[in-house]
């Protein structure tokens, strides 16, 4: 199946090569991907709670499973607090833990340190705390998963409506082209962002409100491309003659034209999620974005703004969201080049 597959996809093939010959385009991908990795599985890196408990010779997995305090010898039958020493001392007594690289989860206080918060950079936490005394590091671990998380999920909704609007468009063309022309123009012409600071004012504070109404806004971008291709390749030969074999609309548009159509559209999908995550991180810098409390990278420059003696908090999230931006945009071009239709 694999070799057949290679054998009818030549043209996948060849751009596939012409991407591992950009070496930039190659290492930001990879880059990215082990960034990816470590904001993905943050609460493996980034946590108050152990990775592995070894206790009176059994093996306990905080971090992915709550024990009472009783389970170590404790007389509260709450979930255990790792970072008491109290607690700390029991466990000792009979066994060990083994704690993640950061010692606090995104909603942990800082408690040992004796500075005013927000607290400077130090030993305990690398990049300070902020505000409230929270690691600044593990924040921006957790808010970038989100970011990551929030803006993949509506990249890939917003794409598959913008290609089914933009392939009916351009496979039906007529007034249902024209219709759908004039809906994207007055559309396209809201002050989007504005519109979804209203919206989300007149709710209640919640992930799926903020991402049914940025969604609303947010699935134009690749409705052009795809109405052209679709209103290139409706009148080519193959596709006169799967009609007149009797192929059904739906079959031409998916079998026949979509592959053709998906070739171009890939390859502006890093663009999308980092307009995306941009978008996230401006509403929550203004306060309209994901419920109070999130970690959230504008947030954390929003902390900035309020704190100009504490530079650590805005320069942390800046040049975090710098760097996976810029490395998004580097694949992004290295994609299109190889897809290219030109080369």
């Amino acid at each position: 199946m694999s070799k057949l597959s290679i054998t009818l996809n030549p043209i996948w093939q060849a751009r596939f090569k012409r991407f591992k010959q950009n070496k930039l385009g190659v290492f930001t991908l990879i880059l990215f991907a082990i960034i990816s990795l470590i904001c993905l599985f943050a609460n493996f890196v980034a946590n108050d709670k152990p990775l592995v408990v070894s206790y009176d010779g059994h093996l306990y997995f905080p971090v992915v499973q709550a024990y009472p305090e009783t389970t170590f010898g404790g007389i509260f039958e709450t979930e255990a607090d790792y970072k008491d020493p109290a607690v700390k001392e029991l466990i000792d007594q009979n066994g060990f833990m083994i704690m993640p690289l950061i010692e606090f989860a995104d909603q942990t206080a800082s408690v040992e340190i004796e500075q005013p918060y927000p607290a400077p950079p130090n030993s305990q936490n690398w990049l300070g705390t902020d505000d409230t005394g929270r690691d600044v590091l593990a924040r921006i671990l957790y808010g970038m998963r989100i970011s990551l998380i929030f803006g993949l999920a509506l990249t890939l909704a917003g794409s598959l409506i913008g290609i089914i609007v933009g392939a009916i468009q351009g496979y039906y063309g007529g007034w249902t082209d024209l219709i759908g022309q004039r809906f994207m123009e007055v559309w396209a012409g809201l002050p989007q962002l504005f519109m979804i600071i209203i919206l989300v004012s007149l709710f209640n504070p919640s992930v799926w409100v903020l991402f049914a109404l940025m969604l609303l806004f947010g699935w134009m971008s690749l409705v052009g491309l795809v109405r052209a291709e679709f209103l290139r390749a409706r009148n080519f030969d193959y596709v006169r003659a799967a009609r007149n074999l009797g192929a059904t609309d739906s079959q031409i548009m998916l079998r026949h034209i979509l592959p053709n159509a998906l070739a171009s559209s890939l390859s502006q999908l890093p663009f999308i999620l980092t307009a995306n995550i941009v978008a996230l991180t401006s509403l929550d810098f203004l306060g309209y974005g994901l419920p109070p409390g999130s970690p959230s990278l504008g947030e954390l420059m929003n902390q900035g703004k309020e704190h100009l003696d504490a530079p650590w908090l805005a320069l942390s999230a800046f040049f975090s969201l710098t760097i996976v931006l810029s490395l998004l945009i580097f694949v992004g071009e290295a994609l299109r080049d190889a897809f290219d239709p030109r080369r």
